[in-house]
Order: structure tokens, then C-alpha cells, then sequence
């Protein structure tokens, strides 16, 4: 028996237009790849990222396009068979070999195998493979016109998108283009097999003391190995870093259980390491190799915690691994582009490294992309980030008639396969807000009804795949993944705070409350929250046609508009503006500046305030914050944190920030006290500040000491410096902890004026013993915009050796409070480790800087400086 060869068939493709009289083969730009890659290659449409150049290019997702090639036929053995496998074809598919239709798909997500023995030419000849892509968009308006009894309808897009089952941000979101590509997406390879291992998989048991564990090994073998009475068998084993740890030979069901004493776990970032073992199936055949699998698995105990909390209604939301709980601060993840064949294996890396570099712990898999490539995972894994996954469904009603029905069975089946072994995922979820806009529509969902197939005839038939198909797929083949019905979900309503995940969008969308405000909106854990921002001046000046010499280089224009998809985009970066910082449209670098301030202020208060909320053991009564969202698919101002050239915007480094290991917040608040119950005279008036510690090191700290400063804002004099606490502080291990609540100092207050509305304050956590400073926190009165902020005569930020590497340093100082001092260069290669920070007097702030050289030159922007 002859081993398992791959052959790839991704050389000599071609593309062409199917409904083109005069259309002529061309070849592709690469592979795998999607039409508007080739035609972008030849230059034939313009690049839809410049300008509005989305808007001539629309006529490629209503044509159909085909493709084709031809490669020469291996030699098949008299018991082997030849396999052509298509990883994944985007969407409507009809695939012809040598003049036969072999395939015909509708489902993007579905990897398919076709056996081509019978089909293949004889003794090396020339097979031709050709596959037409009908437009996916006019396939689902029709389908939409099939079924005219479902109550079509969704947010984004348009209705056609409900139908097809492809990735659905390609009819465009609230900050993406509609870019409707098709094309083979993923691998197609040639297999020619007597037998292969078809599937492998583990279930991995980490015993409560955490000191040993059983990784139980599953194969399912295909051809002359799966006959009973066979002479083959599988081998698995396990090893770390090249040594063998464990080995077994299956016996019956071809599974085998393997035991690790003391194995190294698998963490998250920060809490540990990130250990890989390789396990690998090997099927042998009279002790011949025929076909071998690895994957990597991290060996960890992951857990969801909802259980009654202290004090506080509903339950608890956190996610538990190695019985560590963790405050899941982190993001959301939207495809990295429109146009997936060309992000890299690297880019997604980078964009992973961004993540855990930005001390977040969790990414979410938002559910209107695709299930992501193995790249992406792999990256998760080795970084220590952990996965919330959606499947792909997303703002909508979803019919539900029998053959899609069957199609989505078979996607999250086969999806589930792909990602299974990977230790970053923790949960799966059935959705993306499709319970949410079921309800905003009154759909007929009676949460105690629990005879699934009576969903299926009622308005909101989708909810028998969440709750039936997609939860079914999840016990049966991922059994210890916890299967979330849908994001948001839980409690009496998807809006309710005290169970399961919730969006918070009444910051921008919905009330547009004030995001000082963040900590009455919180939830058990928020799943999505955000605010706008623009995207670097860099990226703004590689959209526009025309660059730093373009008309419409202006904050207003229309082309900047045109690269902002959500609705009321406009009012409502103005209204979050005029309510919190003194701003002009002109010039365009300091309204960009103002949006990301603006944004990193609203960000940095939702992470501050809600992770207030993680007081410990039975207290977790917010145990997650996920902003919308980490990335972008194009260069466009949107939610996104890190641009499309992955660029960091401020909020960046303020939601860095604030899930630092140790960090101290504060917050202001005014209380009147009438001094009668009818008077509007006497009222006495005091400002207070509270003060917190969030300590998510696993190490209890003590001997910490709290010190409080205030500087007048105006003239930069202090005014107050104490150590708050008598005692030093013990701040425990993984929690936040109350400090203080004192009035804002106001000691000349009737002497110059210097009120609360004038005061500057300062708390930092130092250690009692040396006087190190451990964390820090500038508190300024609110709304920014009344402050009288003073300019800087002496704001320096020079750059200075490092300690250490490649990295170098910028101090930055000065007379008075800044508030929200940016570093910036015009150098891309040069990277700030962090950035926005607020200055006081008496004080340097250190700022490492990785490229920088000596004729690097770093300049500043701050609020109040235009």
C-alpha cells in the first residue's frame, strides 16, 4: 500500500468573465484568490479601497466569472482512488472536470471532497478543471422571491444576504464596502490515497488537582484501512518540543487514552505559558507508513462560570481556565479584509500580537465574517488569547427551509472539526444579534418554549438552528466548549444586565448616553461596546485619489464620508465632540487628533469602570468588556481601535492601559445637598472623587500606599499632596479593591478660586517601602471643554538611549497639567510602546519607542493646542 500524496492544484489558472462575448482567459493573480484580486492584477477595475472607487465596481458581484486549469494526472494504483478537495469555493460553484460536472455548492464554509478516479485522464494526460461562479448577490434575491412567506429582514445589507450562505459583511456593513468577490478561496488539492485518516480529534481531561491529565486521541480512517479484518492500524503519540511524552497503538474504535503526569498547561497571556504539545495520528499499513496527521493542543482546564453572585441579582459570566478567573478585557474581530486570500499567515499574526501586546486577554470571532483561517488560531494559541467564536450568522431573520437546513448542519459540522483543537476557543455562539433584532421587530420567541420543531413554524424559524442544529453539533463534537444560543443572550431579554453577555451600544447608537456614564450600563459581561474614531492621517492621506494634495483632504468631505459606513456617522462623532472638548474641523491632523482623544476617553471609561465591577470570589458581577472592535477590513473611520494598516489609534494605548496588571482608577462625582426641600439657593455643593485599585496579578500586593495630588489646571500651581491611607494598602490577588472616596481638594478654593471645576488630580499606587511607583491616574474636571487649559511654554519629549535592545526612550514633561499628550513621527518603522498621556507638573513620563535612531524626530499634539 502506497502512502497518501498530496498534490496541490494551484498552478495555471485563468479567469474570465462567463457572460462576456469578447471575454478572454487571464491569468490570476494568485492562489487561492478571488476575482477582484485578478482583476485588481491585471488592472481592470480600480483599486475599491481609493476614494469611491467601490462604486465602479459593483458590476463584478453581479457577473459570473469562471476559472479554470489543467494538470497532468498522477499515477493511480489499481486500489487507490484520486480525490480532488476543495477547501473552499465562494459560493455558487459548478465545477466541471474534463467536460463532467463533478460539483455543484452553495455554501462558502463547506470544505468538499469529490473522488475523481473514473474521471481523470489516463497514463499522465491533461485534465481540465473549470468552475463557474454565479453571482451570489442575484442568487439571493431570487431565493429571496422562492420563499415570500419568510419575514425577511435584517440590519445591513439588504435581505439577498439571509439567503446564501456566505460571509455576509461582503454586502456591506456599517464599516465596510460592499464588495460582493467570488472566487476558490481556499486550497484545492489533488489526493490520491488506498487509505487516509480522515478525521482527528482529542478529548482532554485535566484532573482537579491540576497535576495530571488524559488526552483521549480519536481517528476515523477512510479506504482499504477502514475495512474490517484489515492489517493497519493507528498510532498516536504525543510529544513537547521534539520529546516523546506519551504513545499508544489504538485498538477497536481507534481511539486511545494518554496519560500526562504533570503536564506543562496551556494559559493566557500573562497567567502562565503557553505550551503546545504535538499530537500526531499514524496509519501504517505491515509497518508502513500510509498517512500521518498533527495538530498542536494546549492541555487546559477552561470552564464558564454562571453562578448566584453576593449581594446583586442574576449570575455571574466569567470565564475560568486552570482555575484562574479571568477579567476577559479585550476585542472584537472582523474579517482583517474584504478581500481574505491575501491577509498572510504574518499579517494575521501581527494583528494577534497587536491584541496580546495591547493587554487584552479574549478576541471574539464576530459572526458576519468567516470562520477564520487556521493562521489566525495558531496565532491565538501561541499568544494566549483566548477565543470567543460566532457562527456565521448574523443582524437578521434567517429562513429556515429543509435544504438549508441540511447545508448548515454540514457547516458547522465540518467547521467544528477545523477548529476543535484549539486551546484559545472557549466558547462557541449561535449568533450575532439575531435574537436582538427578533426582538426590535416582534418576532414570536417564547423563551419557555422548548418544542424545537415549532420554532420552525413560526416567524422566527432561525431559532431552531441556534438552539437545535448549531447546539447539537456543538455537544456531539466539542462536548467541552461551553455553546452560548447567541451573543447577546441571556436573562429575561438579550438586553438584560444581570445574565449572560450583552451589547452596550447606547453609547453612539441607541440613547447615546454619556460615556462617563459607563458604569451604569454595564453587564454581566459586554460582548460589544464602542465609539468612533478617525483612522490615522496616513491612512486617510492613502485613500484619498490625490494623497496630501487631494481637495477633499478635509474632515467634511465627501470622500472622507464615503469612508465612514454607519449611519448618522456624522452627528454623532459631532454630538460625543461638541459634548466633551473644545475642537475645529481645521486643520484635519488635530480633528483627527480630537476623534481618537475623544474615543480613547470613552474606551478607557468603559474598561475602568466595568472592570471596577471584578471585586473577586462571588463578586464578578462584570466579568468581560470586548470592544467593537480591534481591526478593520479597509482604511475607514470607524469603531476599530487599530486601522487597516494596523496603525494603533489612541484608545489603543488607553484600553493598554487600563488592563495593565496593576492600575488605579478614579472617578468624579458632583453631590447637591438642598439645604430645604423647596429651596434652589441653598445648596451645598461638593465634587468627590472615589478611588480604586484593579490588581489582576495573582500575587496579593501589600505594603502599597495610595498618594493624591491636585494641580490647578490653569496656572499648572499644586495644591494638594497626601498619602490618602494610614495603613498600607493590601490589595488582593485578582480583583479590584475600594481605596477612598474623599471631596476634591479645594484649598484655596475662597483664597484664588481654585475650585473643583479648576483641579487637576493625581493618584498613584507606590510602594511604601522605596517609593516605586506602580501605577498612575490623572482625573480632569468634566466636560473637558469648560476647562480653561493652559499652553505649555516648556512640554518636552525627548528621545533619549533605552535600557534595553532596540528600544529607545521619550521623557515627556512639563509646567502645567496637558492633558493627552500624542507622540507622533512621520517614520511608519517607528512604534511607541505607549502613547496619549496626561502630564503634570513636578513629573517625567517615560515613553519606550522601538526604531527610533538618532535623527529621529518626534513631535507632540495635545488638546487646547489649536
Amino acid at each position: 500500500m502506497e502512502p497518501r500524496t498530496v498534490i496541490p492544484i494551484d498552478k495555471n489558472w485563468e479567469f474570465k468573465q462567463a457572460d462576456k462575448e469578447d471575454g478572454k482567459y487571464l491569468s490570476v493573480g494568485q492562489f487561492p484568490t478571488n476575482v477582484h484580486l485578478d482583476l485588481l492584477a491585471h488592472k481592470l477595475i480600480p483599486d475599491p479601497y481609493i476614494g469611491k472607487n467601490e462604486l465602479d465596481v459593483q458590476w463584478v458581484g453581479e457577473a459570473v466569472w469562471v476559472y479554470r486549469t489543467s494538470f497532468a494526472s498522477p499515477a493511480i494504483g489499481s486500489s487507490a482512488k484520486a480525490v480532488l478537495a476543495f477547501d473552499g469555493l465562494d459560493t455558487f460553484a459548478t465545477v466541471v472536470l474534463n467536460g463532467k460536472t463533478i460539483l455543484e455548492t452553495e455554501n462558502m464554509f463547506i470544505p468538499e471532497r469529490v473522488d475523481v478516479t473514473a474521471d481523470l485522464k489516463k497514463d499522465g494526460g491533461e485534465n481540465e478543471l473549470v468552475i463557474t461562479f454565479d453571482s451570489a448577490y442575484l442568487r439571493g434575491w431570487k431565493l429571496v422571491e422562492k420563499f415570500p412567506d419568510h419575514k425577511w429582514g435584517c440590519w445591513n445589507g439588504d435581505n439577498s444576504r439571509l439567503a446564501v450562505r456566505k460571509s455576509q459583511y461582503h454586502w456591506g456593513w456599517d464599516w465596510g464596502p460592499a464588495l460582493l468577490t467570488c472566487g476558490p478561496w481556499r486550497p484545492i488539492n489533488l489526493e490520491v490515497y488506498q487509505s487516509r485518516i480522515s478525521d482527528f480529534w482529542f478529548d482532554i481531561d485535566v484532573d482537579k488537582s491540576l497535576k495530571a491529565a488524559t488526552v483521549t486521541t480519536y481517528a476515523s480512517t477512510e479506504g482499504k484501512a477502514s475495512i474490517e479484518g484489515s492489517a493497519s492500524n493507528v498510532r498516536f503519540d504525543i510529544s513537547l518540543n521534539g520529546t516523546a511524552i506519551a504513545g499508544q497503538v489504538a485498538g477497536a474504535g481507534l481511539s486511545a487514552a494518554l496519560a500526562i503526569a504533570e503536564p506543562e498547561l496551556w494559559y493566557p497571556v500573562r497567567y502562565g505559558k503557553q505550551t503546545l504539545y504535538t499530537v500526531t495520528a499514524t496509519l501504517e499499513e505491515d509497518g508502513k507508513v500510509i498517512d500521518s496527521v498533527s495538530k498542536k493542543i494546549g492541555i487546559r482546564k477552561a470552564e464558564l462560570i454562571q453562578r448566584p453572585l453576593k449581594g446583586e441579582p442574576g449570575t455571574s459570566f466569567f470565564f475560568q481556565v486552570n482555575d484562574i478567573p479571568i477579567f476577559c478585557g479585550g476585542s472584537d474581530w472582523i474579517p482583517a479584509d474584504n478581500f481574505i486570500p491575501r491577509i498572510s499567515k504574518e499579517r494575521y499574526y501581527d494583528w494577534v500580537k497587536l491584541v496580546a501586546d495591547g493587554n487584552q486577554f479574549m478576541i471574539r470571532v464576530w459572526g458576519g465574517g468567516i470562520y477564520e483561517e487556521q493562521a489566525f488560531y495558531d496565532a491565538c494559541d501561541e499568544l494566549g488569547i483566548l477565543v470567543w467564536q460566532d457562527f456565521m450568522f448574523g443582524c437578521g431573520n434567517y429562513p429556515a427551509w429543509p435544504e438549508l437546513l441540511d447545508s448548515i448542519k454540514r457547516e458547522a459540522e465540518e467547521n467544528i472539526k477545523l477548529l476543535r483543537h484549539h486551546p484559545s476557543i472557549v466558547i462557541y455562539a449561535g449568533n450575532n444579534e439575531d435574537y436582538q433584532y427578533a426582538e426590535s421587530v416582534n418576532l414570536t420567541w417564547e423563551q419557555d418554549n422548548k418544542d424545537a420543531e415549532s420554532w420552525l413554524k413560526t416567524d422566527f424559524p432561525a431559532r431552531y438552528i441556534y438552539e437545535k442544529i448549531l447546539a447539537d453539533a456543538c455537544r456531539d463534537l466539542t462536548p467541552s466548549v461551553y455553546y452560548h444560543p447567541g451573543s447577546p443572550w441571556g436573562g429575561v431579554d438579550t438586553h438584560d444586565p444581570t445574565v449572560g453577555d450583552i451589547h452596550q451600544w447606547n453609547v453612539w447608537h441607541g440613547t447615546q448616553e454619556k460615556y462617563q456614564n459607563f458604569d451604569k450600563l454595564g453587564g454581566r459581561f459586554v460582548s460589544e461596546f464602542g465609539m468612533e474614531a478617525f483612522p490615522s492621517v496616513k491612512t486617510i492621506d492613502a485613500f484619498l485619489p490625490l494623497g496630501k494634495e487631494d481637495p477633499d483632504r478635509y474632515p467634511q468631505s465627501s470622500t472622507v464620508d464615503f469612508h465612514n459606513k454607519a449611519d448618522g456617522h456624522e452627528r454623532r462623532i459631532a454630538l460625543y465632540l461638541v459634548e466633551n472638548m473644545r475642537y475645529a474641523p481645521d486643520p484635519l491632523e488635530q480633528f483627527v487628533y480630537c476623534t481618537q482623544l475623544m474615543q480613547a476617553e470613552c474606551l478607557a471609561s468603559a474598561y475602568r469602570l466595568w472592570k471596577r465591577q471584578w471585586k473577586g470570589p462571588g463578586r464578578e458581577y462584570c466579568a468581560g468588556a470586548l470592544v467593537w472592535q480591534i481591526n478593520d477590513c479597509w482604511p475607514v473611520t470607524s469603531w476599530a481601535i487599530c486601522d487597516y494598516y494596523l496603525r494603533p489609534k489612541h484608545a489603543y494605548f488607553t484600553v493598554k492601559r487600563e488592563m495593565a496588571p496593576l492600575s488605579v482608577g478614579i472617578t468624579r462625582r458632583e453631590h447637591r445637598h438642598p439645604r430645604d426641600k423647596y429651596t434652589r439657593v441653598h445648596v451645598d455643593v461638593t465634587t468627590q472623587i472615589e478611588i480604586w485599585a484593579s490588581n489582576l496579578s495573582l500575587d496579593d500586593l501589600t505594603g502599597i500606599d495610595c498618594v493624591v495630588s491636585a494641580w490647578d489646571v490653569e496656572t499648572g500651581r499644586q495644591t494638594y499632596s497626601e498619602t490618602v491611607n494610614a495603613d498600607p494598602l493590601v490589595l488582593p490577588k485578582n480583583q479590584s479593591t475600594e481605596i477612598i472616596a474623599l471631596d476634591v481638594p479645594e484649598p484655596l478654593k475662597d483664597a484664588e478660586g481654585i475650585d473643583a471645576a479648576r483641579t487637576v488630580v493625581a493618584a498613584y499606587l507606590v510602594r511604601r517601602a522605596d517609593g516605586a511607583q506602580l501605577a498612575r491616574y490623572v482625573n480632569w474636571p468634566e466636560p473637558l471643554k469648560y476647562a480653561h487649559l493652559a499652553r505649555p511654554e516648556r512640554l518636552r519629549a525627548e528621545l533619549s538611549s533605552g535600557s534595553s535592545g532596540d528600544w529607545t526612550e521619550v521623557e515627556i514633561s512639563a509646567e502645567v497639567p496637558v492633558k493627552g499628550v500624542a507622540l507622533e513621527c512621520e517614520d511608519d518603522g517607528v512604534r511607541f510602546e505607549d502613547n496619549l498621556v496626561d502630564v503634570v507638573p513636578g513629573e517625567v513620563v517615560t515613553v519606550k519607542v522601538r526604531g527610533a535612531t538618532g535623527g529621529t524626530v518626534v513631535t507632540t499634539r495635545y488638546l487646547g493646542m489649536i
